[in-house]
């Protein structure tokens, strides 16, 4: 006689995978019920939990799992080509943040790694884009963010924005840029104008504003190095 299924709804709601990650974060939750969050929806006869404790059942563990190619997990009963996906999707993401270092991140020390950023982004554009790069204490880009489109000729930007945003990403500075599509990156007076007051305005606030980079088509302007900041 097989026990009855226990749905993932019948389980009390401060015991359920997501709730608990969610309240405790997700160092609490054991690999079954990581995977249960990623599998989302067990079958008719096992929740999501259930299904997760048979695939770490079937494939002998967590590091069999990872190596699993999706005809593999697909022969898993429970597992459709979506299921597979989903858990290598989750392994991938693992890998790549394992392989990652502090010495991958883009470090900001003078205007041309900003212009080597951005540039071929920006350059070609047909209206200004405004962009910030956030950046901790030791200069490495933890961020980045276009906060306004302009028209042809402007771009408008209130420093509330600039500063919720970089707030938002715990930053310690911040660098600024925008494209002219003319392709002159010669600073406007609206350009010199901005810039002091978010340079004011981070003053104010403690989060250094470093530099106000212009692109045009063949070249940049920095406003630090022009002595506007």
């Amino acid at each position: 006689m097989s026990l009855p299924r226990i749905a993932l709804k019948d389980i009390p709601s401060e015991e359920r995978p997501r709730e608990r990650m969610l309240r405790y974060g997700s160092g609490v939750l054991s690999n079954a019920e990581l995977l249960a969050i990623l599998l989302r929806t067990g079958t008719v006869e096992e929740s999501a939990i259930g299904l997760a404790h048979r695939v770490l059942t079937e494939s002998s563990g967590l590091r069999a799992l990872g190596e699993m190619s999706t005809e593999q997990l697909m022969q898993i009963k429970g597992i459709g080509a979506a299921k597979a996906l989903q858990i290598q999707a989750g392994v991938e993401l693992g890998r790549r943040i394992a392989g990652s270092t502090r010495s991958d991140a883009v470090i900001i020390r003078s205007p041309q790694d900003v212009t080597r950023l951005l540039t071929e982004d920006l350059r070609y554009l047909t209206k200004e884009h405004f962009v910030c790069l956030f950046l901790n204490t030791k200069n490495h880009v933890i961020g980045q963010e276009t906060l306004s489109i302009g028209s042809l000729n402007a771009s408008i930007v209130h420093p509330r924005e600039v500063f919720q945003a970089a707030i938002k990403r715990n930053s310690a500075a911040i660098v600024c840029a925008h494209n002219h599509p003319s392709g002159d990156p010669t600073p406007s007076p609206q350009d010199i104008d901005i810039t002091k007051r978010l340079v004011e305005a981070g003053e104010i606030i403690g989060i250094d504003v470093l530099d106000h980079i212009i692109i045009g088509d063949n070249g940049y302007i920095s406003l630090k190095e022009k002595g506007y900041m």
